[in-house]
Parts: C-alpha cells; sequence; structure tokens
C-alpha cells in the first residue's frame, strides 16, 4: 500500500476539478477512502494508518494459530522460588548487604555455634501465637530464628532484614566486611555471656578465641616481659609477600625497638635497645585469617585495594609457629573462604565458598544464588577475573596440589581437624521445637502464596484460551465487504483490545468527531472499517460510542475542506498576481494595507485555511521576499521594516489601539481596489481602511501632547544644567579627603539622585524628570545618620554625593527635599595645637550603624555563587609571569581590562602584585589631581585618583565560584582542576595566613567574596587528570557509627 500522506493527496485529488456546491457521494466516500483496497496479510510490514480498510499489523498475530499458554500470563513459576532438595538457602540482598550475608552463611556452617544459639533460653519464641507474625527482639532472637530458617525453609531464599534492621545498617551503603565480623562477634559474645546456661556464655571464646602475648626483651640486661592478649582473629598483612605462610611468619617476626623508639626497662631503669616479638600460646576451634587487603593510603587519604595473589593451603599446619603446650592439636582443614570482586576498597560484591561439614562438598554463596561445586573441590574460578581491569595486573602463579590462590580472598577460615567418628550428632544439628514450630509457621504462608500464584496463573490462562476464541471468531468478521453496511472503530482500540496485557475499555469514539457531530475527515486514518455484524458484537461485549455508521460521513466537512484546498491551490498564482499588481501606479481609489501584513499574507492565509479546516499543524508557507515567484527588488525594500513575528491577524498593524486608522504613514501602504478585492477573499474579516479615512484623532491628540511634554522637558533639562553646570560635569568636586577652604559645612544627598539626574539632563526626552531628593535613603528609622566621617573616607562615599553650598540652595529650590543632610568642619586651637573635628546633621545614630557594620560582615560570610581569586606565586611571592592564558574571562571582559585607566605610581593596591617587568605607570605631579569626588560609584584614593571598583585580574590569575559553607578541602578540588596542582601540593593563604584546616568552612576561615587566595604549589603535575581517582571529594567515613553493633 501507497505511504499515508499518498494516500491523503489520492483522497482529495478531485478537488481541482470539482466545486463545493458540485459535491457528490462518490467524492464523499472517496474524501473518507471507503473504497481503499484491504490489505492482504503477509503484504505489509505494519498497518497501513492512511487506509482504513487495512487490518493488517494491528496485533492480530499474535492470536492467530496455536499460542504456548504461559502466553497468557506473567506469573512465575512459584515452584522456581522453593527450595531444592539437598541445598542450602540463600539470603536476600538488601542493597549492599551482601557483607553481612556472606558471614551469616559462615556462621550457619560452624555447627557448634548454631548448636549452641539453638539451646539459647527464648521465652517470646516458646509462649508465640502462631496465629500473628513473629517478631524477634535481640540479636540471639534473630540469630536463632534466621538460622532455623536456613535449616529447614521450604524457600529458596529468605529475608534477613529483621535482624539488620536490629542492628541498625544502612542497607544502601557498603560497609567495612572485616569491621563487621569483629564488631558482631563481640556484640554475640556479650549477649551470650548474658545466658543463664553456663555452657553457653563462653561460646565465642571456645570457637574463635586464641592467645599470644607480646614478648619484649631487653638487649642490655637481657631481661624479657610478657603481655598477654586473646585474639578472635590474627591480622595478617599480604604486602610484599606469596603465600599464607610468608604472612604468618611476618606476622610472628622480631621487631627491632631502637632510637626513639626505645624500650624502657624495668631492670635497667632506663630507656634501652630491645626486641619485640609475638608468641602464640593456644589457637582456638575455628581459625579466622584476615587478609589485610584494605589498607589505608598515605598520599590519598583513603582506603585502597590489594589485588595481590596469595596461595593458601587445604591443610595449613601452625605447629611451627605455636609455643608451649605440645598436646594442642596444630593441623586445620580450610572450611570458607570470603571474597570481595572488585578493585576498589569502596565498592565490589562479597561472596562466600563455605565447605559444608557434614558431606565435606563445597558451595559458593551469592546472596539469594547457591551453587554447589564438582567433585567435592574448592573452585575459586571466575572470582579471579573480575579484577582484570587493574592496570597493573600480574599473572596467576601456578599452585600446587592442595593449594589455592587468590587475589580477591580477603579472609580465611580454617577448623581444626578432627579424627573421623562414625557418632553422627557430630555433624548433626537438630531445630529446637519451639523453633521448628516457627519455620513451619513460615512454610505455611509459603505454601499458601504458591496456591495463591498457581490459581493466578491458571485464571490468567483460563481468561486467556477465552480471548483467543474470540479474537479468531471476531477477527475473521472484521473486513467489511463493498456493499455492505459498515461501521467505523478506533484504531487504538482495536490494539488494545489485541494487546492482552492491557484491559479492554468500551469504546470511545468522541474524539473522533467534527463539529456536526459526524466522522471527521482527518481522522478517518485513526480508525478501521469494519463490518456491521463484527461491529454489533464488540459493541455488545464492551458496549461505548457513538457508533460511526454509514451515514456519520460529513458532507459539510468535506464541502468545507474542498472550498479550503481550492484556495490553497490558488494561492500561489494570488500571490504572484497580488505582487505584480503592488508595483502599478494607482489609477483608482484606494486602499490602507499594513506594510507588515503585506510582507506575511501568504503564511497569515495558509494559517487562516488551516485554522477552517479545523487542523492542529501549522503551514510552513514562505514569507512575501522569500518565495520563488518575487522578483520586485522595489516591493523587497519598500517592506523591509518592522516585527511581524506576533501578528495574527491582517491588517491588524495598522489598527491603533482605540480602533482606528493607525497615524504612522511610514507602516502603511495604499494598494488599488483590485489587489484589496484579491486579500479579502482570504481575510474576509480583516479591518478595512479606504484612502480617504482619517487616521485616529485620539492618537493625533496624544501625539501633540506628548511633543508638548517633551519641549516643556528639554527646557527644564536646560534650566537645571546651567544652574548646576558643575555638578553636571563633574568639575570642581569637593573632597573628605582634603577639605576645601572657604567653607565649613558641605551638604549630602544620595549618588542614586545625581546619577538618575544626569540621566535626564542627557536625555530629557526619554528619561522621566527627577522631581524629589530622597536623603531618608540615608538615614536610620530613627532619623539618624548612617556613616562616620571616617567610613565615609574609607570606602562609605561610593554611596553619596557632596555639594557646595550654594548648589544645595539651587537644589532646595529645584527640587523637594525630605530631609537636609550636612557635615560639618570645626577647628580648634590647643596648647598641644590645632585639631579638626567633623560633624554630621542630623547626628550618627551608633546603634544603628553598629547594627548595619554586624549585618555587612555577617553577609560577607554566610555567601552562595560569589567569586574568589586564585592568584599563583612562585617563591619570591612574585606572580608567574607566563602562566596559562585564562580560559574563562571572555572576549568583552578583556576589552573592559584594556579600557581601565592604568594605576597611580606607588600606589599601594592589595589587588596587584607587579611582575619584574612591571607594567606601564602613569605619573602626575603633586599638583595636578582628577577632578574626582564621593559621588562617584568608584572608591576615592589619594591624591583623588579613582580607580574601578571591579577586580582586575592578572595574567594567570583564575577565578572561582564559591560558597561560604563550602569547605577547603572542595576548594582544593576546584583548584587542581583549575592550576593542575594536586591538594597535597597546595599550600593556599590569604592576607599572608596560611589556609591549612580542610575541613573547615571558606567562610569561618576569613574567605569573602572578591578575596584573592594565592597560591604556592611544591611542586608542578603535568597529567593532573589522572588525580582524579587518586584525590576524591568524599563524606567523613562513619563506619558502623550509630548501628546496634557500637550498642546504640
Amino acid at each position: 500500500m501507497a505511504p499515508r500522506i499518498q494516500l491523503e493527496k489520492a483522497a482529495w485529488r478531485w478537488v481541482e476539478t470539482v466545486k463545493p456546491e458540485e459535491i457528490r457521494q462518490e467524492h464523499i466516500e472517496l474524501a473518507y477512502r471507503i473504497n481503499l483496497p484491504a490489505c492482504k496479510r503477509g503484504t505489509c510490514r505494519r498497518n497501513c494508518k492512511g487506509n482504513p480498510n487495512c487490518l493488517v499489523g494491528i496485533g492480530e498475530q499474535a492470536w492467530l494459530g496455536e499460542i504456548d499458554e504461559n502466553a497468557f500470563h506473567n506469573i512465575d513459576d512459584p515452584n522456581s522460588e522453593r527450595r531444592d532438595k539437598n541445598t542450602f538457602v540463600g539470603l536476600t540482598n538488601l542493597g549492599a548487604t551482601c557483607y553481612v550475608n556472606t558471614f551469616l552463611q559462615v556462621w550457619f556452617h560452624n555447627l557448634e555455634l548454631r548448636r549452641s544459639l539453638y539451646q539459647c533460653h527464648n521465652s517470646r519464641a516458646q509462649e508465640h501465637n502462631i496465629e500473628s507474625d513473629y517478631e524477634p527482639q535481640s540479636i540471639c532472637e534473630h540469630l536463632q530464628y534466621l538460622f532455623a530458617l536456613l535449616q529447614n525453609s521450604n524457600r529458596k531464599y529468605i529475608d534477613p532484614s529483621g535482624l539488620v534492621k536490629a542492628l541498625g545498617l544502612d542497607t544502601g551503603q557498603q560497609q567495612d566486611a572485616q569491621e563487621f565480623s569483629k564488631l558482631f562477634l563481640t556484640l554475640l559474645e556479650d549477649t551470650l555471656s548474658k545466658q543463664k546456661n553456663s555452657n553457653l556464655q563462653n561460646v565465642i571464646q571456645q570457637q574463635f578465641c586464641g592467645q599470644f602475648s607480646y614478648v619484649t626483651m631487653c638487649n642490655q640486661c637481657g631481661r624479657s616481659s610478657a603481655l598477654p592478649s586473646r585474639f578472635y582473629e590474627l591480622e595478617l598483612n599480604i604486602q610484599g609477600h606469596k603465600n599464607l605462610t610468608e604472612c604468618v611468619t611476618e606476622f610472628l617476626k622480631e621487631e627491632k625497638l631502637d632510637g626513639e623508639n626505645r624500650y624502657f626497662c624495668e631492670s635497667c631503669q632506663s630507656k634501652q635497645c630491645a626486641t619485640r616479638r609475638i608468641r602464640l600460646h593456644s589457637l582456638p576451634t575455628t581459625l579466622n585469617l584476615q587478609l589485610m587487603r584494605f589498607v589505608f593510603d598515605r598520599q590519598t587519604g583513603h582506603k585502597k585495594k590489594l589485588n595481590t595473589f596469595i596461595s593458601f593451603p587445604e591443610q595449613l599446619d601452625m605447629g611451627p609457629f605455636l609455643e608451649g603446650k605440645q598436646d594442642q592439636k596444630c593441623v586445620y582443614e580450610l572450611s570458607a573462604v570470603l571474597i570481595h570482586r572488585g578493585i576498589s576498597a569502596y565498592s565490589g560484591h562479597y561472596i562466600a565458598h563455605v565447605k559444608d561439614a557434614r558431606t565435606g562438598d563445597w558451595y559458593k554463596f551469592n546472596d539469594e544464588e547457591i551453587e554447589k561445586m564438582e567433585g567435592k573441590k574448592l573452585q575459586l574460578g571466575i572470582e579471579e577475573d573480575i579484577a582484570e581491569t587493574v592496570k597493573s595486573q600480574t599473572r596467576k602463579p601456578k599452585c600446587s596440589k592442595g593449594y589455592h590462590c587468590s587475589r580477591n580472598a580477603y579472609m580465611l577460615v580454617y577448623k581444626v581437624q578432627e579424627e573421623e567418628s562414625s557418632d553422627p550428632s557430630r555433624t548433626s544439628v537438630e531445630v529446637p521445637a519451639f523453633l521448628q514450630r516457627l519455620v513451619d509457621q513460615d512454610n505455611y504462608k509459603f505454601e499458601e502464596w504458591c496456591c495463591e500464584m498457581a490459581d493466578m496463573r491458571k485464571q490468567s490462562v483460563d481468561k486467556g484460551k477465552a480471548k483467543h476464541e474470540e479474537v479468531k471468531e471476531l477477527y475473521e468478521l472484521l473486513p467489511a465487504r463493498d456493499g455492505e453496511p459498515y461501521e467505523f472503530i478506533p484504531l487504538e482500540w482495536l490494539k488494545k483490545w489485541l494487546d492482552d496485557s492491557t484491559a479492554t475499555k468500551e469504546i470511545d469514539t468522541s474524539l473522533f468527531l467534527c463539529s456536526h457531530g459526524k466522522l471527521h475527515p482527518d481522522k478517518v486514518g485513526e480508525c478501521k472499517r469494519v463490518s456491521l455484524q463484527a461491529a454489533q458484537l464488540l459493541y455488545e461485549r464492551y458496549s461505548g460510542g457513538p457508533r460511526l455508521e454509514g451515514s456519520s460521513l460529513c458532507r459539510e466537512c468535506v464541502s468545507e475542506r474542498c472550498r479550503v484546498l481550492r484556495l490553497k491551490n490558488q494561492l500561489n498564482e494570488d500571490y504572484k498576481e497580488v505582487s505584480n499588481l503592488i508595483k502599478r501606479t494607482l489609477s483608482d481609489e484606494g486602499y490602507w494595507v499594513g506594510k507588515a501584513s503585506l510582507r506575511r499574507w501568504r503564511q497569515l492565509a495558509l494559517e487562516q485555511l488551516d485554522e477552517d479546516e479545523h487542523e492542529t499543524k501549522h503551514s510552513n508557507g514562505q514569507t512575501n521576499g522569500d518565495g520563488p515567484h518575487n522578483n520586485s527588488k522595489e516591493f523587497e525594500t519598500d517592506l523591509s521594516e518592522g516585527t511581524e513575528d506576533d501578528m495574527k491577524t491582517f491588517n491588524e498593524d495598522i489598527v491603533c489601539s482605540h480602533g482606528g486608522l493607525s497615524i504612522l504613514d511610514s507602516e502603511r501602504k495604499l494598494v488599488s481596489s483590485e489587489v484589496w478585492a484579491k486579500l479579502r477573499e482570504y481575510f474576509p474579516k480583516a479591518p478595512e481602511f479606504n484612502q480617504n479615512q482619517e487616521s485616529c484623532q485620539q492618537c493625533l491628540t496624544l501625539e501633540q501632547e506628548e511633543k508638548d511634554n517633551e519641549a516643556v522637558s528639554k527646557m527644564m533639562a536646560l534650566e537645571q544644567k546651567n544652574q548646576l553646570l558643575n555638578l553636571f560635569h563633574e568639575k570642581n568636586r569637593p573632597t573628605l579627603t582634603k577639605w576645601p577652604q572657604g567653607t565649613d559645612v558641605l551638604y549630602i544627598v544620595p549618588l542614586f539622585f545625581v546619577e538618575e539626574w544626569r540621566k535626564f539632563i542627557r536625555r530629557p526626552t526619554k528619561s522621566s524628570p527627577v522631581s524629589n531628593v530622597g536623603n531618608t535613603l540615608l538615614l536610620c528609622p530613627h532619623g539618624g545618620f548612617m556613616f562616620t566621617y571616617d567610613s565615609l573616607i574609607s570606602g562609605d562615599a561610593q554611596h553619596i554625593a557632596l555639594l557646595w553650598p550654594n548648589e544645595w540652595d539651587v537644589i532646595s529650590r529645584l527640587f523637594m527635599v525630605d530631609q537636609a543632610i550636612s557635615i560639618h568642619c570645626f577647628k580648634e586651637t590647643t596648647p598641644s595645637g590645632s585639631t579638626t573635628q567633623y560633624t554630621t546633621q542630623p547626628e550618627l545614630c551608633w546603634e544603628c550603624r553598629e547594627s548595619f557594620l554586624f549585618q555587612q560582615q555577617r553577609d560577607l560570610r554566610e555567601y552562595t555563587q560569589a567569586t574568589v581569586y586564585i592568584r599563583k606565586v612562585i617563591e619570591d611571592k612574585r606572580m608567574i609571569k607566563d602562566a596559562a592564558p585564562e580560559l574563562n574571562a571572555s572576549s568583552s571582559e578583556a576589552e573592559e581590562e584594556r579600557e581601565e585607566p592604568p594605576k597611580v605610581d606607588g600606589e599601594k593596591d592589595p589587588d596587584f602584585s607587579q611582575s619584574q617587568d612591571s607594567a606601564k605607570r602613569l605619573k602626575l605631579s603633586d599638583g595636578s589631581t582628577a577632578s574626582s569626588a564621593a559621588p562617584v560609584t568608584n572608591t576615592t584614593k589619594l591624591g583623588g585618583i579613582r580607580r574601578s571598583t571591579r577586580h582586575r585580574k592578572l595574567r594567570g590569575e583564575k577565578a572561582l565560584i564559591v560558597s561560604a559553607n563550602q569547605t577547603l578541602k572542595e576548594l582544593k578540588i576546584q583548584i587542581m582542576h583549575a592550576f593542575s596542582v594536586a591538594p597535597f601540593d597546595q599550600n593556599l593563604s590569604i592576607d599572608g595566613k596560611s589556609l591549612t584546616d580542610d575541613s573547615a568552612a571558606l567562610g569561618t576561615l576569613g574567605i569573602i567574596p572578591e578575596s584573592i587566595i594565592c597560591l604556592k604549589a611544591d611542586e608542578p603535575i603535568a597529567d593532573y587528570a589522572a588525580m582524579d581517582d587518586v584525590y576524591q571529594v568524599r563524606m567523613p567515613e562513619e563506619g558502623f557509627k550509630g548501628t546496634g553493633l557500637l550498642g546504640h
């Protein structure tokens, strides 16, 4: 079938020869595409939306033919959640709790620990009513219940969230697994020690606790002292070692104590050189060996993982390392290996390989997934492939028989080797009756859930089979045959009816109706023509409406569309004709047309036609001057001015706000009646003005009033300028730094008043005249002045302007003044010499002044998105001349900097540091003072030279955006990216004070907006991009702070 656009054009091709009043039924059926041939299955890759008779590709493929009943539901087989025979139960990962799951599985397979936990007294479980859910409280109760479920649950995996919640662990944050093991065993030991059963109080010590002592020997006198200690695991350094024996040997080796680290000998009564070593006395039944893979990196200040291969045996003889107690069993068998997948200490995944004590089989525990190893052998396999992305990867060494090699193992669990026994009780642990009752309750709920899921699957299958039969029956009836009654059904409804994943709603055709209540011609592509018999069955089963039968074809809409399309086809010809007619000399009565309307009349006509045919799409018609038929340069030039993007109605651009003809002659053009008649065909409602129409009288009156007002403003501005000429030109201005002779009083007005007044004088017709002086802006609520003489000299003068007394008299006469403000100079002669004092009227309000200063300081320390400048210096504190060019300065900023006046020779500007080559300087004689005063926005310096308050960045200096609550460490990261200097090589200072506290906020360090921070680098680093992984901004590690593991 032809594409949709071609079908649409073919449906309306007849309008070229048929006028609206000549339309017959055959034309209406052509417009609605009634007689298009239906598509056959296999000929269309997808449904033909332009053909209402195409019923292929609407979703019927899934229903025609045989269907597997599993396609009728999306419910997994509940038996897939059931525990397989002779397998263990997994644990759900709650987000980042895989490290918890691995230890729980290891401890569960410690039969002695499990047996002891089952013996713990638990009155809550023993008295529990099975009609409600069991909720353990203590750690022992949680572990009891969890182990019982792991042993006898029917589920494939269970949820440990009860225990995790009781411990207060963050399920979204991965923690240190080794630290968790230590803290949890300590907590469990403390809990069990409170049991009444004395056999349970020392279970943790019996299983995991060994003894060693720190032995120190004086090299001088040979005296030996021992400090006994207990251990629950041995923490073995793996750096620089290849096998477990080397790690244990280093753990026990002698350490020399000399220099500042000498030992105080009790016999010698002085510090002496000595040797210290660890002496192993006894080993536990379960020996936990922690391989210290996660170490602290001094360079970065964070943990990192050592991906070193370590070889370890299946059978470990600890006899050579043990001193004394020769009767102790020293041969151990490997029972568990805990693995960390990943190359980073802050991410990755934990799994456990555990040996079944009953059968000797090895299992891999990966959260919910449990895999049995073949041949009763430990197979690490893919666990060693995870870290292959490490750049400095080493080849895996070959392992001898009975040995294993891993670079991801972080904990090895060895069990003391037992003699083979025929007693089955040693390897079997029975779940107590009170716990088994709780497990049976959970198993019953699981079986109930399985039954519910099976019933839901069956209901879905039955429903699907019924729908299958319905579709096969109705789809055959859908095609409408020629000459037989038919109806239109929405295509989207048919698709949803054939989509089993959505509920079938009633048939809604209201969105497809035209304004006459019939099927809109534009909507026929979104409907399908079906037989009356099929439509009847669909409406009976699903209801809906209104029904669109053969009588629903709208003659009115087809007639209107015919008119619009004929006008569209005629538009190009009319456009050419209008363009030619406009160039002719006017011979008869003319009409006023807006030039903007003439430029856009073709596009406006297309938009008007589109609106008439109720289409939502917009025409892309070209504007006048862009079309291929316009050859008139004169016409194009004549209409080139003005903007008409917002124009909605033709000729509205010459209608004034009063509804009359606009007074702007330059925006309209006189056209002939012939041109106007053509335009009226497309815009019958356009405003009409013939050439005798007078312009709007109201607009003319307003225009004259505006001219009169401008004349008055010019006269006012000229009069004020003549009376205040020096103030306007900034000549002969008084200054506070050098009080002028001949007067003891100066007057103060807001700088804002002077700036607004100058604007008015310069452009009296464009600016509003200034009527009053708002001096209350400079006063506090109590009527007191807000500035002191000293503060005005030091910078506050940028808010005010100083006036001579005669200027104040003029201003008082010309403007309304709410409050006079003056500053007075008094000279007193005393025996010690003459002194000068300054007072203001009104007097200073000290209370408000102090409050103002406090708020000012507060604002400087509570800022966001402020700019500070980083200036890189070398040894002699000078700027680096050949620094990198500015990357964040725009070309316009550079222009501004070049235009600024140079600095005064010798000016001590804290924001400026010259290099040896020195910048160009401007020298002024002592007598030449610039005519500058306080009334300008730039602060006044000695000698009257003013400089821009905008910071002038030097070459090599960079601006950074910071906030007051940002830490110094975060600022160093920004500096690292800007200057290629690592944070640990940065020495920062401000005003000579070093900045060293990385955790301190910038506001507390005295860094305020526009501050200049000096950067001195220890050494340059070329490749700073590689440092992103080395120095990252991290939240401080809090570990298990605030959790139940620390007693909170």
